[in-house]
């Protein structure tokens, strides 16, 4: 079964979500409105809560997890994510907060207590270091990400259009195993 309770927490699902069959949501997660969560995804809310908003992607073989609190974190660190995000494929998100439109380059690594304010493209195969802001609306690349410029006004367009593309996407897929 791919969408599992665990500790008496079970998954809340918005209107109209995809979830892959061969993707797993486990735990104290809610997804909202509109969301997709492709092949071979994980989302796991085991030990603190996961909270993603409308029209958020969760591309193939990412892996979203949570900070637990403890004696070297005592209040852990929950993983929130805003609207119209799209997380790129193989994308590691731990105990951090996304804002909203952003999108998030196949193959990067956010950790622990970092943010991700609004309107901000993160590029492929970036880490950002723990407890690390990440300012609006500019582009971030490299291991650690750096600041590369401010967005431009087609690329901060862009959030909104691939959020919807996925949104159309998602709805052929149910449209599919509605069919079935």
């Amino acid at each position: 079964m791919h969408i599992r309770s665990f500790a008496d927490k079970t998954p809340q699902l918005g209107r109209a979500v995809f979830v892959d069959p061969s993707a797993v949501v486990l735990g104290d997660v809610v997804l909202g409105d509109d969301c997709s969560v492709w092949p071979a995804a994980v989302i796991r809310g085991d030990m603190h809560r996961i909270r993603i908003g409308n029209r958020t992607s969760v591309q193939d073989g990412s892996v979203l997890h949570i900070t637990h609190a403890g004696p070297y974190n005592p209040d852990g660190y929950p993983l929130l994510i805003g609207d119209d995000v799209t997380i790129g494929h193989k994308v590691l998100l731990h105990g951090c907060t996304l804002g909203s439109r952003i999108l998030v380059g196949m193959g990067s690594i956010v950790m622990d207590g970092a943010v991700i304010e609004d309107d901000v493209i993160l590029g492929a195969g970036s880490l950002v270091p723990a407890n690390k802001t990440l300012e609006s609306g500019h582009l971030y690349m490299g291991s650690p990400a750096r600041q590369v410029r401010p967005l431009s006004e087609k690329e901060l367009s862009f959030f909104t259009y691939t959020a919807g593309n996925y949104v159309r996407l998602k709805d052929q897929h149910l449209q599919q195993e509605w069919a079935g």
